[in-house]
């Protein structure tokens, strides 16, 4: 059978119907965009219109004066020395202006270093395993087992994916010493490896923000890492929960409004999800998706504000656009942790939230795109957004391309059916979409973390070069949808990188591997 996207069931309930097919598709972004959200792009440019039009106004003062000789300087003296209060006067302004631009103007944030845990070889589960253990269990009827199995082979995962012991033991022991200790393994493991690649001691780190949706223990995840690397003090923590595959970029941008504010700080962010107490075991279809596609995973990140880790750091955070489409029921909806009615625990998805994700990156792509679009595609962009919603013109809207302002995407490996949707409404390229569908081969959706193994994959690639600029777009539960854009202050080569990928990335072609349909 084909592999249209149509008949990709990664997130429905039911057996698919045509009528409900179309439904659970990303909305085609060709039809109308609404001013309002193009307004808040905007709102960047004028917020600092100051930094963009004295910057100008500078250099060219500068060159002038570059060519003045001591004739012309003592000419103008001659010609001013009877105006010296308007000479001081606006030498005083200049000197304020300048003060001001100076003091306001944010903090540049740096990524230093990254690290993503890579999970012990016993931990790997293949779909034989997978199914195999499911059947054990004895809580799926035969027709779920089957389900299952056809989620699998549609999903776009491999067979090389990493599951806790917890769930893989027969018969499963999902508790709470299970979670910690699944939570432990992966926070100290991407936090170890990072601090050995940075060199910075635990003692300099003053704030700690990490997220995990399902599982929020006491004492908290931000608690137990304190704990364990004996953190200062009057250490600055946060603790997200319950904000699902987006918290990862919440997180930074969290970091990010911190430190404007922290003078000389470290940043440390950890990104992960639990496995262990959010194994579904019960017979809801909506419910029984997540177990098909979540697997273990985390990521660690160093961020710094100071200007001496300038020269070392990896990447520059440009920009960090977050769109919050909570205030639809339908959107709030979409996905949704409950019980089933046999009193199970789990995380239900609805058909509907295909179009929802559309809805909501429709939403942040034109927030984003005023900001780092290029004047030639602006200008197309609004060019007909205007015949269309002023004259009533009917003409095609425009869509940006978006290669002409990023050289790489990372986009969250939620799925294959996403995936297959964004690339085509974006119109990327396979090349464009290489890292985030192999991630989701190797690692499947390790949520929140995803966007961290897609970019140590494309750095393990040798494809990032100094001032590249890479887009991550992730989605998550409420619903939201959350942009970063980060720029390389220089080449990364992957010779020199501790990377999960490191030992295999070889045996990764440039084609994506093809997954079974039936």
């Amino acid at each position: 059978m084909s592999e249209s996207n149509q008949e990709t069931p990664l997130l429905t309930t039911t057996t698919t119907t045509p009528s409900s097919s179309s439904s659970r598709k990303l909305p085609d972004f060709k039809q109308s965009v609404k001013l309002k959200y193009v307004k808040l792009g905007y709102h960047h440019v004028i917020t600092h219109g100051m930094y963009l039009f004295l910057s100008p106004l500078m250099v060219v003062i500068v060159a002038q004066l570059s060519t003045f000789s001591f004739q012309d300087i003592y000419t103008l003296w001659d010609q001013l020395q009877y105006n010296l209060i308007s000479v001081i006067l606006c030498s005083t302004l200049l000197v304020f202006v300048s003060t001001v631009y100076f003091l306001t103007r944010p903090s540049p944030v740096y990524l230093v270093n990254f690290s993503c845990y890579k999970p012990d070889e016993d931990r790997k589960c293949t779909r034989q395993i997978f199914m195999e253990r499911s059947a054990l269990t004895g809580t799926f009827t035969q027709e779920n087992l089957q389900f299952q199995k056809k989620i699998l082979e549609r999903s776009g995962l491999g067979e090389s994916t990493y599951l806790p012991e917890a769930v893989l033991r027969v018969p499963p022991n999902p508790c709470m010493s299970e979670a910690r200790k699944e939570a432990e393994a992966v926070m100290f493991g991407a936090i170890d490896e990072l601090l050995e690649k940075t060199g910075v001691k635990t003692k300099d780190i003053g704030i700690l923000i990490i997220n995990c949706s399902l599982f929020n223990p006491t004492p908290s995840l931000t608690a137990m890492v304190i704990n364990h690397y004996k953190l200062r003090g009057n250490i600055i923590s946060y603790n997200l929960g319950g904000m699902g595959c987006s918290a990862g970029l919440i997180s930074i941008d969290l970091a990010k409004n911190l430190l404007q504010v922290q003078p000389n700080s470290y940043a440390l962010v950890v990104s992960m999800e639990n496995i262990t107490l959010n194994w579904y075991f019960g017979n809801d279809r909506s419910m029984l998706v997540s177990n098909c596609l979540f697997r273990m995973g985390g990521a660690a990140i160093l961020l710094s504000n100071k200007w001496s880790d300038r020269r070392r750091s990896k990447y520059q955070l440009v920009h960090t656009v977050r769109t919050h489409k909570g205030a639809d029921d339908k959107c709030f909806s979409c996905v949704y942790q409950m019980e089933d009615s046999e009193g199970n625990i789990g995380v239900s998805l609805s058909k509907e939230l295909m179009a929802v994700a559309g809805d909501a990156l429709k939403t942040n792509i034109t927030t984003l795109g005023p900001l780092v679009l290029p004047m030639s595609e602006q200008l197309l962009f609004f060019g007909t957004l205007v015949g269309r919603k002023v004259l009533k013109m009917k003409i095609k809207p425009y869509i940006p391309d978006f290669k002409l302002a990023f050289e790489h995407f990372c986009i969250h490996a939620g799925g294959r059916a996403v995936l297959d949707e964004i690339e085509k409404n974006l119109q990327l390229s396979d090349w464009n979409m290489e890292p985030s569908r192999m991630t989701l081969y190797r690692f499947g959706n390790t949520s929140s973390s995803s966007l961290w193994y897609e970019l140590a994959y494309t750095e393990a690639k040798g494809r990032v070069k100094k001032g590249d600029r890479t887009w991550q777009i992730a989605f998550g539960s409420g619903f939201k949808c959350n942009s970063a854009v980060w720029k390389a202050l220089r080449a990364i080569d992957p010779a020199k990188e501790r990377n999960p990928w490191m030992d295999e990335i070889d045996q990764f072609p440039v084609e994506v591997p093809k997954v079974a349909t039936i």
